[in-house]
């Protein structure tokens, strides 16, 4: 690497990331400053085709961004009229009534929408800012100067797939230079654990969780779509297998958002999350809601479940990781874009005033401070004990305990301090001796379906010729190790069927199929070995959502 030589171009801030935190920030840096140069990098093929969310949108994020967004043109129509919680049971449910949740859980206010819309048209608002988005270029290493973080390296194409070597086409990409760059990759991006690692930014915080998220799009017979209605379930399939449960979200055109979230800290290395999703649709519930309709897209990804208490040091010299970057969803409320909203309007403040003030390069300590002081603090404390306690004691503690304990935060008390998590996801995968195999119905390809079939709705793609960006750190250990001990897991946890054994006894081997990737990053959080390594492809590559 240190014999290629880039040509360079010099910014105010360099972005990386074009999802609600990364575009919230460009926005806000051209409001305090039309005349600041920001560019925003973006790996997916354009805006929007990497962005999955629920997604019921708390609007206060954009309120303080944007506070005219409703006459903006802004694709944010469908205002949540029901709100439903149920437990299931294998063949019925029973309805939690909305009234002894504590009101932070009310959706009344919010609206049902797909953020990868919402992030196209945030994109449109920040050209016409002047800021520069650069969509299907992956960022694909920093740049370091002393002990800051100057830059990134981006647009890197053309390396030969079997040795990592530059090959007859290759372009070196460009390096972009910045007084600060903002990490904004969603969950688990590989530039944001370099930062993380490099500077031991979760040094005296608890380990991060993560969830994998599944979502279907539907669309459904009109007679049983309810626009505005938002249901969320927790118990069957999953029972003490693994925590987790399910979202229905009903937006326009008579479409559903289908999605199911598997906790990643389950200890069964036999428990397969995709199927655990698709036989929840055949709840008698759901089915007959799904009934005569017809999925139309289909993607996953992880998500940061930890909370207050496994936010890392978010800032170092001249780098900031924003939204999921840094880890700021709300689980309970299974929301983080507004917090993201506003972890990029606090950033961009903190850059403007540190650059104005002669203090560019410098960790923006006053971003770090409005993060966990301001509204993102407030937010998240309030519920940071309802993980930690459904991962110690199970689903029903987790709804007592923690109404409770958000009920009393609500009013400012505090009656259980601050529990910690334990181990990471990884470590918390159990030996495959130890717990017995599932036996899951096969997909009926009218409600469930198989992994490939539902991947080809995601509308992934990766040119092939290109290294493969999973990087297994030890080539030997998904059979010599993982398969023996845990029943090598990523055949099963990775949500796009990309890794696969094949063969048996000393005949088996590993298979990694790159260009199923969605860019989960599940591999490398849950791989009981740590032995994956996710980066970033050539850009451009991966799922092309369309609504999600």
């Amino acid at each position: 690497m240190a014999d290629i030589v880039r040509e360079s171009m010099e910014y105010d801030v360099v972005i990386v990331g074009a999802g609600p935190a990364g575009l919230s920030a460009a926005i806000r840096l051209k409001q305090l400053d039309p005349d600041m140069t920001v560019v925003v990098l973006e790996k997916g093929s354009e805006v929007g085709a990497h962005i999955l969310s629920g997604a019921v949108l708390d609007p206060s994020g954009l309120d303080a961004l944007l506070p005219d967004w409703r006459n903006m043109g802004a694709p944010i129509k469908t205002e949540v009229k029901e709100d439903n919680f149920y437990i299931l049971g294998p063949a019925g449910q029973v309805r939690i009534p909305n009234f002894p949740m504590p009101p932070l859980m009310n959706n009344h206010g919010n609206y049902i929408v797909s953020m990868a819309n919402v992030c196209r048209w945030m994109a449109g608002v920040a050209e016409g800012l002047g800021v520069e988005i650069f969509p299907g270029m992956s960022a694909s290493a920093l740049v370091y100067e002393g002990d800051r973080v100057k830059g990134v390296v981006a647009g890197e194409f053309g390396r030969d797939p079997e040795t990592g070597e530059p090959g007859p086409s290759y372009e070196p990409g460009m390096e972009l230079h910045g007084k600060y760059v903002f990490l904004s990759e969603g969950v688990r991006g590989s530039l944001s654990k370099e930062v993380i690692a490099k500077y031991d930014l979760s040094k005296g915080h608890c380990p991060q969780k993560f969830g994998l998220g599944m979502k279907e799009i539907w669309e459904i017979d009109p007679a049983k779509h309810r626009e505005g209605t938002v249901t969320h379930t927790m118990g069957w399939p999953l029972g003490s297998n693994a925590g987790g449960g399910s979202f229905i979200y009903h937006l326009e055109n008579n479409q559903v958002y289908v999605g199911f979230v598997v906790h990643l800290n389950y200890e069964n290395p036999h428990l397969y999350p995709y199927m655990e999703f698709q036989r929840f649709k055949h709840h008698p519930m759901v089915a007959e809601l799904l009934k005569g309709g017809k999925r139309v897209a289909y993607g996953a990804r992880a998500i940061s479940e930890g909370g207050w208490q496994s936010i890392p040091k978010m800032v170092a010299p001249g780098v900031a990781l924003l939204g999921c970057s840094a880890g700021l969803v709300n689980v309970p409320r299974i929301k983080g874009n507004h917090n993201a909203m506003l972890s990029g309007k606090a950033a961009a403040e903190a850059a403007h005033d540190a650059i104005k003030a002669g203090r560019a390069g410098d960790e923006l300590s006053a971003y770090e401070t409005a993060v966990r002081t301001g509204p993102i603090g407030k937010d998240l404390k309030k519920v940071r004990n309802v993980k930690p306690l459904w991962s110690k004691y199970g689903l029903v503690a987790s709804l007592m305990g923690g109404g409770i304990d958000m009920w009393a935060n609500t009013i400012g008390l505090t009656v259980l301090g601050t529990l910690r998590h334990g181990k990471s996801d990884a470590a918390a995968t159990g030996l495959a001796k130890n717990h017995k195999p599932i036996d899951y119905p096969k997909p009926d390809g009218v409600l469930s379906f198989d992994r490939l079939t539902n991947v080809a709705y995601s509308f992934t793609n990766h040119d092939e010729a290109q290294p493969a960006h999973l990087k297994l750190k030890d080539p030997s250990i998904p059979i010599s190790v993982n398969l023996p001990k845990y029943a090598e897991p990523a055949q099963r946890y990775c949500p796009a069927g990309v890794y696969e054994v094949l063969g048996e006894g000393n005949d088996a081997t590993f298979r990694i199929n790159f260009q199923n990737c969605v860019h989960c990053k599940t591999c490398d959080i849950k791989d009981p070995s740590q032995n994956i390594n996710w980066t970033t492809p050539q850009g451009g590559g991966g799922p092309n959502y369309p609504n999600m």
